[in-house]
């Protein structure tokens, strides 16, 4: 099985399995010898900010000096991003190799009669193969969909966990109240574990987390917002300082890459995980800290792709996100209207999102995620947008359009890019190739 063939098996595994549980992946792994459990983990749930929250543990662990696995989903640009070691994706041989594996395993495995295996499930198992081959010193694993019954949930014990923003999205499969959310978020809490917890979460799911926890001998480490401020900030990053009285980090002013206020909290709950691993003996210092944090990159999330003119891009997916995607714009740029190129799914809060992108925008171009059974197709979010809001709203066949509305000559202007992963993706592939031509 070559590259390309290893990528259209993982994709036809969609029509397959679909039930909900560890019965697959746990047969699954065993049949591979179990490689999850060579493995050691900081496991990372929650509805907003584990991406980003997972790309900072990660840097900064990797400026500890140790072999960091990183497993993100979904992917922007390229499948291979899912499944990173140090910051780099899984290489194209590697993948191939790792999902001949797991394809030859499920074929002698799952007989005629059992559940096959999920999409998800099988790239899991790729990861966990890969990550024990290469011998990694610690995995930072991110919860696909909710976590009490999501595939990474088969691993028994974690370094820490992490529960970041909670609120409403996969209510169909996670509840309709947040309480009930938070139960499957915090379904990663292990026996005897040590758990970060986001300090803007509801005070109704603190309660969640600490029930869990008193299930199994475990210790949540709720987040203090007083223990972080923002010093300043600009499009360049941001300065932060630490306040937390008894830190164990000596960690005090430092910059973070990453922009907004939201990255401010997400890195307080990173600051919570590396004070747990300190603690468990892990050498992270103050010096690996502020490398790792002056120095990332999270492609995707309000990522400032070009300078002059303003090019911005979000993957602003819920209403959460979304909200944090305006605040942001009207810290950096004030009350200097967009152009504002957007994309959503169906199934998510569109009119909510609108209610709020309209307010910053002049002019708005929609675009079709590249998910087109879920997404709202271009010329009907247009026609929305103009019928409701009464902004010019001009729909794309395509995203290699977008060349055609960004003028490189106009210097004070912004360019927004938000909405559904499904579309950054595509855009931000379509952006940097203009960019390039351009320079």
């Amino acid at each position: 099985m070559n590259y390309e063939e290893s990528l259209e098996f993982i994709e036809s595994t969609y029509k397959f399995g679909e039930k909900i549980g560890l019965e697959n992946i746990t047969l699954l792994l065993k049949e591979l010898g179990d490689p999850h459990k060579k493995l050691k983990y900081v496991h990372v749930a929650g509805t907003n900010g584990k991406g980003s929250t997972c790309t900072m543990l990660s840097k900064v662990l990797l400026e500890s000096g140790y072999k960091v696995g990183l497993y993100t989903s979904p992917y922007l640009e390229r499948f291979n991003e899912r499944i990173q070691v140090n910051n780099v994706p899984i290489p194209d041989d590697d993948l191939a190799k790792v999902t001949t594996e797991v394809a030859e395993t499920i074929d002698r495995v799952f007989t005629k009669g059992m559940q096959y295996p999920s999409e998800f499930e099988v790239i899991t198992a790729i990861a966990f193969k890969y990550y024990a081959d290469i011998k990694c010193d610690i995995v930072v694993l991110e919860v696909g969909m909710g976590g009490r019954c999501d595939a990474t949930n088969v691993i028994e014990t974690n370094e820490a966990a992490v529960i970041c923003s909670l609120s409403f999205d996969h209510q169909q499969y996670l509840g309709d109240t947040i309480e009930q959310i938070a139960f499957e978020k915090c379904g990663i809490i292990k026996e005897n574990d040590d758990v970060s917890f986001y300090a803007l979460n509801p005070e109704s799911t603190r309660q969640v987390a600490l029930d869990k926890a008193a299930t199994n001998g475990s210790r949540i480490h709720f987040c203090d917002p007083d223990d972080i401020e923002m010093v300043s900030t600009g499009i360049d990053g941001q300065v932060l300082r630490y306040k937390r009285a008894d830190s164990v980090l000596g960690l005090t002013e430092f910059n973070l890459a990453l922009l907004g206020k939201h990255q401010m909290y997400n890195c307080l709950n990173v600051l919570t995980a590396l004070e747990i691993l300190k603690k468990k003996g892990w050498n992270i210092t103050p010096q690996s800290i502020m490398k790792g944090l002056d120095t990332v990159k999270f492609t995707g999330r309000f990522e400032i792709l070009h300078k002059n003119p303003v090019i911005v891009i979000d993957g602003g997916h819920n209403i959460e996100g979304i909200t944090s995607f305006t605040t942001n714009v009207k810290l950096y740029f004030g009350d200097q209207k967009v152009n504002l190129f957007y994309g959503m799914l169906r199934d998510k809060q569109v009119d909510e999102s609108l209610d709020l992108l309209t307010s910053i925008a002049k002019k708005i171009y929609t675009l079709t995620p590249q998910e087109e059974a879920r997404a709202v197709p271009a010329p009907e979010m247009a026609k929305h947008i103009r019928e409701k809001y009464g902004i010019e709203a001009t729909p794309l066949e395509s995203f290699s359009e977008i060349d055609k509305y960004i003028d490189f000559s106009a210097k004070d202007e912004i360019y927004a890019f938000t909405g559904s992963l499904y579309m950054i993706g595509a855009a931000r592939t379509e952006l940097t190739e203009l960019i390039n031509r351009n320079k």
